[in-house]
């Protein structure tokens, strides 16, 4: 049953990862848009803050470190932090706490707010559902994305399907002032994301290669090769085995935030992805993404509401992306021919959109 309550201090409980973060924004619009006038909070890894605190929807994003948190139970100064951080939640005294996460942290830190309606997913796991006064049962949804927003009309708020996202000003203000920034000014360029935390995910960087040279064969006049600090290893490998002209290809991986990498994918002409963060984030800032997926399925963990922008490997068994033994023996049978024919159609689907 719905609740009966009209909130006005609303917290969403949702700290990670990146590309999960940015694909929750649509409980944050709906929450919104069903209580204008309420507070409401986000509790993000300190790390992924970027991703959301430009929101207009948004009063505070709420930085969890979780890595300096992480070792509270052997530290008694961190264990100390923990508990201020807690207990200053507590003291705010939402009337409503959605826990997006489902593991046993966020449950842990919904029940710590005490509040009188903490939503969560009656399938969380890590023992999460105990921090819950309402269980929604997600069960027969696919989507990750739908899951979360299933939580919504437990606390009669109607469903607003809104992926945008939002660029801080100062991030793009870093972005536009880069050196990178001003060689690609007024061209058309291509963000490419190769990492992939899991490998099993991971186009082979050899197709990467291949790729950035017929982007820049008559598509596009820049490519710019994306990825985190522990991802340099990766961009650097695909930018070395480019072979065409060097100089319009850009390694930006670990020198750039996260706001700035939304930045450049906000500009950009198409974003080209594996199954990570920037595909969430390009299905938030225009669309103009396509998604690669071998070992993951796209109708559970695709780019929302993007079905066409995928370039999926049909499988002939159940597979799962966290078997090493895998490699990247899915991936490879993703050809180049495939990626770029979705390209051309995100590209003209975009083009059309806009006049």
């Amino acid at each position: 049953m719905p609740v009966s309550i009209s909130p006005q201090r609303i917290l969403l409980v949702r700290p990670s990862a990146l590309g999960d973060v940015c694909r929750t924004v649509p409980v944050l619009s709906s929450l919104k848009h069903a209580f204008p006038d309420a507070r409401i909070d986000w509790i993000v890894n300190d790390t992924f803050v970027d991703a959301i605190r430009a929101h207009p929807a948004l009063n505070e994003a709420i930085p969890f470190h979780r890595r300096r948190l992480a070792g509270w139970w052997y530290h008694p100064g961190i264990a100390l932090e923990l508990r201020r951080f807690l207990r200053g939640l507590k003291r705010t005294r939402y009337d409503l706490v959605l826990d997006c996460q489902g593991l046993g942290r966020s449950g842990l830190i919904t029940w710590m707010t005490r509040a009188p309606q903490r939503i969560g997913d009656a399938h969380a796991r890590e023992g999460a559902g105990l921090g819950y006064t309402t269980k929604v049962d997600t069960s027969s949804i696919p989507h990750d994305v739908d899951r979360m927003l299933a939580l919504l009309p437990a606390c009669g708020v109607e469903i607003q399907k809104d992926m945008q996202l939002h660029v801080p000003d100062d991030s793009r203000a870093d972005w536009e002032g880069s050196q990178v920034c001003r060689e690609v000014s007024g061209s058309s360029f291509a963000v490419l994301a190769p990492a992939s935390r899991w490998k099993t995910k991971a186009w082979p960087t050899s197709r990467w290669a291949q790729l950035a040279d017929e982007l820049l064969d008559g598509r596009c006049e820049h490519v710019l090769i994306v990825g985190s600090s522990d991802e340099r290893d990766e961009a650097a490998a695909v930018r070395s085995a480019v072979t065409s002209n060097l100089a319009r290809v850009h390694d930006v991986s670990g020198s750039s935030s996260i706001g700035m990498l939304m930045a450049m994918i906000e500009d950009a002409a198409v974003t080209v992805s594996n199954d990570s963060a920037p595909l969430h984030m390009a299905a938030g800032l225009g669309g103009r993404c396509v998604g690669l997926y071998g070992p993951t399925d796209p109708s559970k963990v695709g780019p929302y509401g993007l079905d066409d922008h995928v370039v999926r490997v049909e499988l002939d068994a159940p597979v799962h992306y966290r078997d090493r033994s895998l490699g990247d023996s899915i991936m490879r049978r993703i050809t180049v021919e495939e990626v770029l024919e979705r390209v051309d159609e995100v590209r003209t689907k975009s083009a059309k959109a806009r006049r």
